[in-house]
């Protein structure tokens, strides 16, 4: 049994890149950068889901910082009921969903919006970052 659950652990990666535009490298930086994102939501970490956003987002407003806003916004939605249990059901879709790059833009397809808009994400910096 455990060993068809590894070969199943292996195996779906592989399946989800192949239905996937873009190189399989592409590929696998925007699904590890949707992951890190909602990783830190998990942890109620702002810091952390800051540093997956484009610099746009990042921008201090309202003198109130990207990892406070982001703080305040998780310890709320980690305090709703259900809210929890939706990152992590995230979470678990990241590792099967369907992610296409045109050059520099990237989306990856979710149940749910990762912030308020589309799941896009933006290719700067030398990584992949959240647009909101």
């Amino acid at each position: 049994m455990a060993a068809l659950a590894a070969v199943a652990a292996v195996a779906l990666p592989a399946a989800a890149s192949a239905s996937s535009n873009g190189t399989r490298e592409q590929v696998a930086w925007v699904r590890r950068a949707a992951s890190n994102f909602v990783a830190a939501e998990l942890r109620g970490d702002g810091a952390g889901a800051c540093a997956i956003l484009n610099a746009p987002l990042r921008a201090t407003r309202g003198r109130r910082t990207c990892a406070q806003r982001w703080d305040a916004r998780l310890a709320g939605m980690l305090r709703a009921p259900h809210g929890r249990a939706q990152l992590r059901k995230e979470a678990r879709a990241i590792a099967s969903a369907r992610i296409v790059v045109h050059g520099e833009i990237a989306s990856i397809e979710l149940p749910a919006p990762l912030m308020s808009g589309p799941n896009r994400f933006f290719f700067t910096e030398n990584c992949w970052m959240l647009e909101g």
